[in-house]
């Protein structure tokens, strides 16, 4: 078995480090005066100028980038299509199925609890949002051989057509009068990006310092004229009530964020390959690694566990609870993503062994 490209595990650990702080900070559940209804906002909603954390904790073209570098890393010759889906994706298949059906005796908790029903949705909601990464990942990785011949093909510019494809349907949906359903056909275009460049790293490109400045200072360049010029949001996440998103579907804006995300990754990978080399942070990086699956599907979950369960305890608490329109709702958070850290560990000692199985003890030898 190759080694493992501890650079490219560090890359996966911060992404998923980013979407999980991310929405910890940017998802608040604000209690009515009841308590027995709660609404989702975000701080970003009516204090805009928080945008650039968005523009730190909005990782999702790394993932997708580490997905296509290791679903192509991953391919055998002649492999056959089902085996190697299956190989791919077993983490995957164990852990999600329990995550869904934990929710159905929870939601029917809820209810016997008293919360409203819209309440309910809100919170099922939440927790089920995240899984849209996984159906577009799952997608990309069953068609990584097709995608792999076409990097074969096309080169890097494979990549500039599927720019261009996003900025063709945007230009429709936002200029020319398109419907707006158009615009989610940018779900395959925006996120094939990175992936198929991820493709091409494992292949061997995307080594030139000049590829990896060029990658990062267009695609910010890029974005900051595509937000500054022309009427893109400044957020990387959505803002609940916003008109436009730049996630739901994702815009040529994201794209270009997303491509210097990519130059970023890639001209990191040195730094982390040598930083990685201490057993510390290896161990640190392992570990999150080896959870990736269990953090992702259940880090929403561990926000609810909290906010639902002190709400009727101790009543509404400020930075859980309380409207974010104040810079101090962020110091008032802060705390918090501590004991939602916590919550998640629990449930990850839990919920772990569905996604890392223990392997069978060998038989003692007579």
């Amino acid at each position: 078995m190759p080694e493992r490209d501890r650079a490219v595990d560090a890359l996966r650990a911060f992404a998923i480090l980013g979407v999980v702080l991310g929405h910890w900070l940017v998802t608040a559940l604000v209690a009515d005066g009841s308590g027995d209804h709660l609404h989702v906002t975000s701080p970003l909603k009516t204090m805009p100028e928080l945008a650039p954390i968005s523009w730190i904790l909005q990782t999702l073209a790394v993932f997708f980038l580490v997905g296509g570098y290791s679903a192509a890393k991953g391919l055998r010759p002649g492999e056959p299509w089902a085996p190697r889906l299956r190989r791919r994706l077993a983490r995957l298949a164990r852990p999600l199925p329990l995550m869904v059906l934990a929710w159905v005796p929870v939601a029917a908790a809820l209810w016997w609890a008293g919360f409203s029903a819209n309440s309910i949705r809100t919170l099922v909601e939440l927790v089920l949002s995240p899984l849209w990464f996984l159906c577009v990942y799952v997608g990309l990785t069953a068609f990584t051989p097709l995608i792999a011949a076409a990097w074969n093909r096309l080169g890097l510019s494979g990549a500039a057509l599927l720019v261009g494809a996003t900025a063709a349907i945007d230009l429709g949906r936002f200029a020319l009068g398109a419907p707006g359903w158009t615009g989610w056909a940018t779900v395959l275009t925006a996120w094939l990006v990175p992936f198929y460049l991820g493709v091409g790293w494992a292949d061997g490109a995307l080594r030139s310092r000049r590829a990896r400045f060029a990658l990062l200072g267009g695609g910010a360049g890029a974005a900051a004229l595509l937000v500054g010029f022309a009427g893109y949001p400044a957020s990387m996440v959505g803002v609940p009530g916003a008109a436009v998103s730049n996630l739901s579907p994702p815009t040529l804006a994201a794209v270009a964020f997303g491509l210097a995300q990519t130059g970023l990754a890639v001209l990191l990978h040195g730094p982390l390959t040598r930083w990685t080399r201490h057993a510390r942070t290896w161990a640190a990086v392992s570990a999150a690694n080896r959870s990736a699956m269990t953090i992702f599907l259940w880090h929403q979950t561990a926000l609810l566990t909290v906010t639902v369960g002190a709400l009727p305890a101790f009543g509404s608490l400020d930075g859980l609870h309380s409207v974010p329109d104040q810079p101090e709702w962020i110091l008032e958070r802060l705390p918090w993503l501590l004991v939602f850290a916590a919550a998640l560990a629990a449930i990850g000692g839990l919920t772990g062994g569905f996604e890392r199985p223990r392997r069978p003890v060998p038989a003692a030898a007579h």
